[in-house]
């Protein structure tokens, strides 16, 4: 595969965007978009798979800590279908601390926590892509 990948931190009211370099080894915030309904939450992120040129999405996928779907990620898995349906390629990331992970770099970068809030969910995306990056590395195959 080649071109970007496309990472999802999808919440209920927000998704939190980042995308990768072409060389898939570089994870960076693009941005936060807020919910208004599946399909046009799902033509959103087509619209941003042709800008960003992506050919792949990644959701984090929200587990419990023992491993299990809980019911956090069955709507991932929902919203998940409908990006399939549309015709996009969608793979999961396990994405258990991702948002505590953001939250403490944004943190140590001297951000105030009035600034966090607009940004923690792109952040929290980047840190699911950069963990899947990561791992399809040391995997030797995406």
């Amino acid at each position: 595969m080649s071109g970007r990948i496309l990472a999802l931190d999808v919440g209920d009211k927000r998704i939190g965007v980042a995308v990768s370099d072409l060389t898939r080894l570089i994870a960076t915030p693009h941005s936060v978009y807020t919910r208004v309904g599946y399909t046009p939450d799902v033509k959103h992120v087509q619209r941003l798979c042709q800008e960003t040129e992506a050919d792949l999405v990644v959701c984090g996928l929200p587990r419990n800590m023992d491993g299990s779907i809980g019911f956090q990620a069955e709507k991932v898995l929902s919203f998940a279908e409908k990006l399939r349906e549309a015709g996009l390629e969608v793979v999961f990331q396990d994405e258990r601390l991702s948002t505590v992970s953001a939250h403490q770099a944004l943190i140590e970068g001297g951000m105030r926590r009035d600034g966090r809030k607009g940004v923690v969910d792109k952040v929290a995306a980047a840190v699911i892509l950069q963990q899947y990056l990561d791992s399809a590395r040391r995997d030797g195959a995406e």
